[in-house]
């Protein structure tokens, strides 16, 4: 029984991912908008430095003020 739910799950998913897939149109990108004025485009390196370098360090700072700025009173004691 187990592998028939699977079977219909994995058969959903597919289909659901095709039909997502066959819905969005890429081709209509190609086509310019009224008034459509597109900047400059960006090197590989500003796109990874945009996408993947800013949202880790805007993470860490984050995580760092939360550790600097907590203010419970629970001591804290080393794992043993």
């Amino acid at each position: 029984m187990d592998k028939k739910n699977a079977l219909r799950a994995g058969a959903v998913a597919a289909g659901t991912t095709l039909m997502m897939l066959l819905m969005s149109s890429p081709a209509l990108a190609l086509t310019r908008d009224d008034g459509d004025d597109p900047g400059p485009g960006l090197s590989a390196i500003e796109t990874v430095g945009l996408y993947v370098v800013l949202p880790i360090v805007l993470f860490l700072v984050i995580a760092g003020l939360v550790m600097v700025l907590d203010k419970s009173d629970r001591p804290r004691s080393a794992h043993k």
